[in-house]
């Protein structure tokens, strides 16, 4: 992600700008595709809905990168985007795409990146889902580093819950034993990486069971 992080913002004058409010649907899992997104301003939160009906949050997606690249070229959208802030979106047709390849060549390698970066992203949520709590929460917390480039993750714990698919009292037990032991500091919404290799640790101890 570091290194698709604004690569697309030379090209946002080929896109469509779109002002967008709080809690605004960008697309919805199971439409057909009408392009892509690029988030200028603001937030979006990924969801995914399963067989079983049950929706869960499985990211946040960082100012500067691309949104619903499977909706291109009339694909499926494979999840669900919905704002958490007022925001500021670009949307790119089928149309909008051919032009920026034709006319800058190296982007249709940004856009690939991008994509093929989002759908192992997916798999690799996909196989977490029945993995243990403090697992995921490991895993998925080293990941918003990862994505956010920050060890300050603004998060809060019914979000954190949200995103793992469990209940806010379980991820409150896990936070609360991270912050006795030092790993952490969870204040304001915030939870701030103290130790990282220490969570690393717990992921490959817990993976190691």
């Amino acid at each position: 992600m570091v290194n698709l992080r604004y690569k697309w913002t030379p090209f946002l004058s080929y896109g469509q700008k779109l002002e967008l409010k709080k809690n605004t649907f960008v697309y919805r899992q199971g439409e057909n595709g009408r392009g892509f997104y690029y988030l200028g301003q603001g937030g979006v939160k990924i969801s995914l809905l399963s067989d079983n009906g049950h929706e869960r949050v499985i990211d946040y997606v960082p100012i500067g990168t691309l949104l619903g690249e499977h909706g291109a070229h009339r694909g499926t959208y494979l999840t669900t985007a919905v704002t958490t802030t007022p925001s500021i979106l670009y949307h790119f047709s089928d149309e909008a795409l051919s032009r920026v390849c034709k006319d800058h060549p190296h982007a249709a390698m940004i856009f690939t990146n991008s994509h093929i970066y989002k759908v192992r992203l997916l798999a690799e949520i996909i196989s977490y889902l029945d993995s243990p709590v403090e697992h995921q929460m490991a895993h998925f917390l080293l990941k918003l580093i990862q994505i956010h480039e920050n060890e300050n993750i603004p998060i809060n714990q019914t979000s954190f819950a949200r995103y793992i698919g469990t209940s806010r009292i379980t991820v409150n037990k896990i936070i609360q034993k991270w912050r006795q032991q030092g790993f952490i500091q969870f204040s304001n919404g915030v939870i701030q990486v103290i130790q990282i290799e220490r969570i690393r640790e717990i992921l490959t101890q817990v993976e190691s069971v």
